[in-house]
């Protein structure tokens, strides 16, 4: 891959080595990651969100696993979206919240809920008691175009979806959410509100990271209508 600015130097991609899989206990992932500290990366990332990569902190990678293709990039082409019932059930349930589009700046309050939502969400997992810094490395980076899209009732913060804003679309990085109001399903309304925040921007796609068939924490990606595929380097529609 090459740089888009004025320099037109190459950037560097690097491989990691192989790690454990987050998603299958029995298999090891392995990922290729732009240079991080090269000066083309922040012009280069919508063109790498195209080719399949993604955004985690100041990274962007993509997986290149030895003996495992299953993590796919999906995107929504945001033109052809149309709600199913389940989802526009979801916006009805959710019409009381307010959306906020603020800098990515940790605050308390939105670092509280994070630990909250960790703490709910995963467990024992290795990212359950996280520090200041930690939120900060993930979740956003000095050259990153993020926006903190806030979901909030009465003022209080319900969900806060981490969104990076490009001319090629927006790219979901995370959403963390009140447990207690797992009920109302803040994670559908993340998107749906991330898809109503592209469309009036005109911008054409939401990218959702990586989906994997059959996976259950995944299949909630394919419940999208308009859901595009990266598969052998062309966005498919199947």
């Amino acid at each position: 891959m090459t740089s888009a600015s004025a320099t037109n130097e190459p950037i560097r991609v690097f491989q990691t080595l192989e790690h454990a899989c987050g998603y299958y206990a029995d298999r090891t992932a392995r990922n290729l990651v732009l240079d991080p500290v090269s000066p083309a990366l922040p012009q280069l990332y919508g063109r790498a969100l195209e080719r399949g990569f993604r955004r985690s902190g100041g990274h962007v990678y993509r997986p290149n696993c030895p003996s495992c293709r299953a993590c796919i990039s999906a995107r929504i082409a945001v033109e052809r979206f149309v709600p199913d019932r389940s989802q526009r059930r979801c916006e009805r349930r959710n019409a009381d919240l307010e959306l906020r589009v603020q800098p990515a700046i940790a605050t308390d309050e939105n670092f509280a809920l994070y630990r909250r939502y960790l703490a709910a969400r995963h467990a024992g997992g290795g990212m359950d008691d996280p520090e200041p810094d930690d939120f900060d490395r993930f979740l956003a980076c000095e050259w990153s175009p993020t926006r903190f899209l806030e979901l909030r009732r009465d003022g209080e913060l319900l969900a806060v979806a981490v969104t990076d804003v490009l001319p090629v679309g927006l790219s979901a990085v995370y959403t963390f959410y009140a447990p207690e109001h797992a009920p109302r399903g803040l994670g559908t309304c993340a998107i749906l509100r991330q898809i109503a925040l592209a469309q009036s921007n005109r911008l054409p796609h939401v990218y959702l990271g990586y989906w994997i068939a059959g996976h259950p924490k995944m299949d909630y990606k394919a419940r999208f209508h308009a859901l595009e595929r990266l598969r052998d380097g062309v966005w498919r529609t199947q």
